[in-house]
Parts: structure tokens; C-alpha cells; sequence
């Protein structure tokens, strides 16, 4: 049995699979509590999300990261 193909295989997957991988997208959460908002890729809590996806952590970039 030669196991040297089948391992050149899978290699070759992971690494297209890892050509195509882009960053999370950015959003625009407000907090159900206080009102208050921030730019995260997720939240977790009480929050709610107001608008994206966008590009960049600052939340001024509208669009998907990895996408022109």
C-alpha cells in the first residue's frame, strides 16, 4: 500500500482550503442594557446588531472582508 498519494491529497485540499479563507465581518452591535455601541466581529450578552458586515474593526467600511 502506498500511503504517499492519498497524504499529497489531503494536503493539497487544506491548502486550497486555506487560499480562500478571509477574515469574519465586522458589525455594529447596541447594547439592549444601556444603549451604548461598539464595532465587534461578535458579541455574546445582551446585544443587538444594528448594521454591517463591514470591512474593518472601526465599522466605516461597508462590505466583507476578502471580497474587492
Amino acid at each position: 500500500m502506498r500511503p504517499l498519494p492519498a497524504i499529497a491529497a489531503i494536503v493539497a485540499v487544506l491548502c486550497i482550503t486555506v487560499v480562500f479563507a478571509a477574515p469574519a465581518p465586522w458589525y455594529k452591535w447596541r447594547s439592549k442594557l444601556t444603549g451604548d455601541e461598539t464595532c465587534a466581529q461578535v458579541m455574546q450578552g445582551e446585544w443587538e446588531r444594528v448594521s454591517g458586515p463591514y470591512k474593518d474593526s472601526r465599522c466605516q467600511i461597508p462590505g466583507i472582508p476578502g471580497s474587492p
